[in-house]
């Protein structure tokens, strides 16, 4: 009891102490701060106002110091650029992305077949659909003597083929026919939305009303902002009632979707070809014969006339920047693969110095992030890899979360860093050292796939989120670098 009373006691000296050294720094700079007024006041205006105005500044910076190292900024989702792309702009990203050491050559070929069609002067038109709606058919009933590739099988179009044809002023057109989508060979697809961005006019050719899949890429190709006229093939296999019908809901659909509703770009057609018919002998006899169907593309032709009487300069100005954003996707695509590349040599290095680290160690602690220097240099180059500028709070908070969750996982970690390195021929019982020197490379290695998969969704560092897919996905981290890890730490511990 006397124990607590003396405790009590000296606290309450020391809170009667402070409590005097704060009235007296008080006392003192309020003097201070008279005086000085006095003497402002006293002296030349100029003196006075100059005074005021340095203090105003020197607030209003340490104001500005404090909210930067405080006060975290919200991280909000890059927005997509409404602006349409020029030349001058995706030439300026290409420098800067080749400079930096990205493969370009996919865009640069884009700008060049760019180049190449706005040389020529041709107009393209992309027949563009899913298999079988026969759209090698309708090229063939357009240009009778061309040779077109046509099967009774869907998909017989597995490459992009250009065919020369002539509109009623004798503008040079090239149809282009290009690989059905939904078929078995994926990349096709891919092949086939590529072509529709270079043409400038792209009809999309269906056989019936529109499934969902066919509505989503009729407002994708609505999105790339170009001509499209919606072609219903095969009308022959309905009667008028039926036509009628379809036709309206295709409108409907394109109205819905946010394209023209004009009932010119809606149109029925049939491509013609053959069909089997039963004749009756004069015997009595049946047989079955083949005969060609007449092609009925009259409102096709019409259709194109109409959108290539609105000038052709126009139509080039849309393919341009639809080819323009091809060439930065494409771009997108290879700095994405770059930064993971990249990424991947960062953590790489990175976890074979911790290895090293932790093998130089007499007694590895339970400190999981070794050397705060190791994680604060990571941290910082990835995420200058990847665009993000952190405060050093940010990382500091990052690494602190981290390791708070590192030493949760530190028994599996050791548990499979046993595992893994007696995996390796010739190795029996394993040395604690190296055991401990492979689980803190192992959680390194996660450590840097976590923050990169932060950086990949929110394009910054946010040092709770980061923490946390440092956490889920920690287990798994480990596991699947145990052996390349492992292997680091044999060939130090050998060297």
């Amino acid at each position: 009891m006397k124990l607590d009373r003396f405790i009590r006691i000296s606290i309450g000296l020391i809170i009667l102490l402070v409590f005097i050294i704060a009235i007296a720094a008080l006392l003192f700079m309020t003097e201070s701060a008279l005086n000085v007024w006095d003497r402002l006041v006293q002296g030349p205006r100029i003196i006075l106002y100059g005074y005021l105005a340095v203090m105003a500044v020197l607030v209003i910076a340490a104001i500005w110091l404090v909210i930067r190292l405080v006060v975290r900024r919200k991280i909000e989702p890059v927005a997509a650029k409404k602006r349409p792309l020029d030349k001058a702009e995706i030439l300026t990203r290409l420098r800067e992305a080749e400079s930096a050491g990205v493969n370009t050559r996919a865009a640069q070929a884009e700008l060049r077949e760019l180049a190449s069609r706005q040389e020529t002067g041709s107009v393209h038109l992309c027949f563009f659909g899913e298999i079988s709606t026969g759209k090698s058919s309708l090229i063939k009933a357009l240009i009778p003597t061309a040779d077109v590739a046509i099967n009774s099988v869907g998909g017989s179009t597995i490459d992009i083929r250009h065919y020369r044809w002539h509109d009623k002023s004798g503008t040079q057109i090239l149809l282009t026919d290009v690989p059905g989508t939904g078929g078995v060979e994926g990349q096709l697809d891919e092949v086939a939305a590529e072509e529709a961005q270079r043409a400038q006019i792209v009809l999309f050719v269906c056989d019936g009303d529109l499934t969902r899949t066919e509505s989503k890429a009729v407002e994708w190709l609505l999105a790339l902002e170009k001509p499209l006229v919606l072609v219903m093939n095969k009308s022959d296999r309905y009667d008028r009632e039926e036509q009628a019908v379809l036709m309206q809901r295709l409108l409907d659909h394109l109205g819905d979707l946010g394209g023209e509703s004009a009932r010119d770009l809606v149109v029925a057609v049939s491509a013609g070809g053959e069909m089997e018919v039963i004749e009756k002998q004069a015997d009595g006899n049946e047989t079955v014969v083949r005969r060609k169907r007449p092609a009925d593309i009259g409102v096709l032709v019409v259709a194109i006339n109409h959108l290539l009487e609105a000038g052709q300069d126009s139509l080039d100005v849309r393919r341009d920047r639809a080819v323009f954003r091809l060439a930065a996707e494409k771009l997108a695509q290879a700095e994405g693969e770059y930064r993971q590349q990249r990424a991947e040599q960062i953590i790489r290095s990175s976890t074979r110095k911790a290895v090293v680290g932790a093998l130089a160690a007499i007694s590895p602690g339970t400190d999981i992030v070794i050397q705060g220097y190791l994680g604060t240099a990571m941290t910082r180059e990835l995420c200058k890899l990847f665009g993000a500028a952190p405060r050093d709070l940010d990382i500091e908070e990052f690494l602190t979360l981290s390791q708070s969750r590192a030493g949760k996982a530190l028994p599996l970690s050791l548990a499979v860093a046993g595992n893994g390195l007696k995996a390796f021929p010739g190795i029996g019982t394993v040395a604690g050292g190296l055991v401990h020197a492979v689980a803190y490379g192992l959680i390194f290695d996660a450590l840097g796939r976590s923050l990169v998969m932060t950086l990949k969704k929110h394009g910054q560092l946010d040092p709770g989120t980061a923490a946390k897919e440092f956490e889920e996905g920690i287990s798994e981290h480990i596991e699947a670098g145990v052996r390349q890890v492992a292997r680091m730490a044999l060939d130090q511990d050998k060297s």
